[in-house]
């Protein structure tokens, strides 16, 4: 991974119009955001998805012309009252986001006054964008001044593919220390919010995170701050509170897992020729083909991550994987890659030499003699009632 992507030279054409082949020459590529490579890190071995997302598919439309589309998603209530509450924590020059920065992640340092800088990040295209960022960035760590960076572009490759990232809001300070700071619509209350909500939001947060290690690598003085700063709406109102989040161990898992991300060349190179997941000109019967021939891991979790996960869902009961019943299932039951083929262990049927296919029929026999009817259990011996004392 790197936070600066090979410029246009540095990648292959032929590679650049295989990919524009497979998502369509006329579809213009889906830019990867820090939300799908949080849920590609947390599925690596998924090459469908790898390969959908580093050629910039539009997997919604995509799954919408294979007859099962996504069902989830923010309504427009829940954007139009995210972006409200986020112009709120950033108005008046970014002043109460800082407050809330200095007064949980650095109490001990010079609090931030009215001339906090807030640079202008405006720029051509994501590059332009992400260069001014890392300008910006080196331009505050050398002022060591309260320095708000309000939606800047960052830059990471991932599996041989560029990916632009704009975290809500990135916060320097005057040591040098750069903070993550995440804004979420969910509220907070007691101090306390779901912990799911905030759990997405930390492994969203440690894409970022591993984004700016990158630029701060070489900027001297710079460091990366492991806890981020989580802003939410107060109890039931429209106040922002916040409070720090350390997503060290977010960060780790996410960094190992997108290490082990196939390279797109090699995905793409083992398809057939004229392969393509256009919706506008291939059938629903070729989209299923074309899918079919890049290899999937379903997992149940996939259904609140994936735009596809309807569809391989269905893939996957109907060939009888046991992947249908989650990860910790297909786990445990080891070569036995099928429902058809754990149920013949579990009758007595499967490799008798196979110790999953054994524990699998004990356990099978040891269920059926806790549920046999009690009428067909041997009596057993009570003990003699003693005799009554009057």
């Amino acid at each position: 991974m790197s936070s600066y992507p090979p410029s246009s030279p540095a990648q292959p054409t032929s590679l650049r119009q295989r990919l524009a082949g497979l998502r369509g020459p006329a579809v213009p590529p889906r830019p990867l955001d820090a939300r799908a490579l949080a849920a590609l890190a947390a599925n690596p071995g998924c090459g469908r998805r790898a390969l959908l997302d580093g050629a910039g598919v539009d997997k919604t439309a995509l799954a919408t012309a294979l007859g099962s589309p996504a069902a989830f998603g923010q309504s427009q209530f829940a954007i139009v009252r995210g972006n409200s509450f986020e112009a709120k924590v950033k108005g008046d020059g970014g002043a109460e986001l800082l407050r809330l920065v200095h007064a949980h992640l650095a109490p001990a340092a010079e609090p931030p006054g009215a001339g906090a800088r807030v640079p202008d990040l405006t720029a051509a295209g994501p590059e332009g964008r992400a260069a001014r960022t890392a300008l910006a960035l080196r331009e505050a760590t050398s002022a060591k001044d309260w320095t708000l960076l309000d939606h800047p572009m960052l830059a990471l490759e991932v599996a041989g593919s560029p990916a632009y990232l704009e975290p809500d809001a990135v916060v320097v300070h005057p040591d040098g220390r750069w903070t993550v700071v995440e804004i979420k619509s969910f509220p907070m209350i007691d101090g306390a919010a779901d912990a799911a909500k905030v759990g997405a939001a930390a492994r969203q947060a440690a894409v970022y995170v591993l984004a700016l290690e990158r630029t701060a690598g070489k900027l001297p003085g710079a460091e990366v701050g492991h806890t981020v700063l989580l802003v939410c709406p107060k109890d039931f109102s429209n106040l922002p509170t916040a409070a720090p989040v350390d997503i060290r161990r977010e960060r780790s898992v996410t960094r190992r897992q997108l290490d082990r991300l196939t390279r797109v060349e090699e995905l793409a190179a083992a398809l057939p020729e004229g392969l393509s997941f256009d919706p506008a000109t291939r059938t629903a019967e070729e989209l299923v083909e074309a899918v079919s021939a890049v290899d999937a891991a379903y997992a149940p979790e996939c259904l609140a991550a994936c735009e596809l996960a309807f569809h391989c869902r269905d893939r996957a009961r109907s060939a009888d994987q046991v992947t249908a019943l989650g990860r910790s299932v297909r786990g445990e039951l080891g070569a036995l890659t099928t429902v058809e083929a754990a149920l013949a262990a579990a009758a007595g049927t499967g490799c008798a030499e196979d110790p999953t296919a054994a524990a699998l029929h004990r356990a099978a026999r040891l269920r059926a003699e806790a549920l046999e009817p009690a009428a067909f259990r041997p009596p057993h011996p009570s003990p003699e009632t003693p005799a009554c004392p009057c």
